[in-house]
């Protein structure tokens, strides 16, 4: 196995290219490692990110696999050393390398609420793949974890509120209009407001595509998965049931939700992290 610095500021990409992605991670001087843990959750690799020079800042440190805790160190000292280590959230893929490069770069975990501020970077509360969800900017470039990635969708953990709050936590990135959007897994989005906008309305379309199911008289959750997710392939089909009981929670909060509909149990069985 081994980490792949998809792109380093100043340097062209692996195969020579110049694509958007690449001259937009150049232009606003990040850094991407991406770790070698594809998966059905995440894609090609956990993305790691670093951000800013002499010293920078690291974004999701990834899985502790030996060749991606190299890759991340040598691009941190490239740009000067690392000040500080931040966290979008607390899944083992983003988050299992920080003790061990803690030790590696000699920088800090800093922990961080919704506004502050930590060298380049200010944190954005962006609840809904997990309750404590954070995003951060800087300058335009918006590094969103596992609220938007590269490309397909999130699944919303069933949470109190937590639709409700992940939808205002995408306009709320809209609002910023972002040049570009450094995701979780992925490739860069080098179009914030169409993948924003595309989230949005996938999202809604969910939505009503579920409530044409209740009103037809499903119930289970089998039946509303297979009306609703029908897309969904197999590998998929857990977490998918967590996004449907975040939906139910949504319209049970709205009082929108009719009797006898069958929730997903919370927490999931067979699925060991989220």
């Amino acid at each position: 196995m081994s980490a792949e610095v998809e792109h380093r500021a100043g340097a062209e990409p692996p195969d020579g290219g110049r694509n958007a992605a690449s001259v937009a991670l150049s232009a606003h001087d990040v850094g991407l490692v991406r770790a070698d843990n594809p998966g059905p959750l995440t894609l090609s690799g956990t993305n790691t990110w670093l951000v800013g020079r002499d010293p920078c800042w690291v974004v999701d440190p990834g899985p502790a696999l030996d060749d991606h805790l190299d890759a991340v160190a040598g691009e941190a000292a490239a740009r000067g050393g690392a000040e500080g280590i931040v966290l979008t959230h607390g899944h083992h893929d983003h988050a299992e390398a920080v003790p061990a490069l803690v030790r590696r770069l000699r920088a800090g975990l800093v922990a961080m609420t919704d506004g502050e501020q930590a060298g380049p970077l200010t944190a954005l509360a962006t609840p809904g793949h997990t309750p404590d969800h954070l995003a951060y900017q800087a300058g335009r470039v918006v590094f969103t974890g596992d609220a938007v990635l590269g490309e397909g969708s999130v699944f919303v953990a069933p949470d109190p509120g937590a639709l409700r709050a992940y939808l205002a936590a995408l306009k709320r990135l809209r609002v910023l209009d972002p040049a570009l959007l450094c995701p979780g897994h992925g490739p860069p989005v080098t179009d914030p407001p169409a993948m924003l906008a595309g989230y949005l309305a996938h999202r809604l379309e969910r939505e009503r595509s579920l409530v044409a199911a209740l009103d037809r008289g499903l119930r289970t959750v089998d039946e509303l998965l297979d009306a609703a997710w029908a897309d969904a392939p197999p590998p998929l089909r857990l977490p998918a049931t967590l996004t449907l009981a975040a939906h139910l929670d949504k319209l049970a909060e709205e009082d929108r939700l009719p009797g006898g509909v069958e929730r997903p149990p919370w927490p999931p069985t067979g699925m060991a992290e989220i």
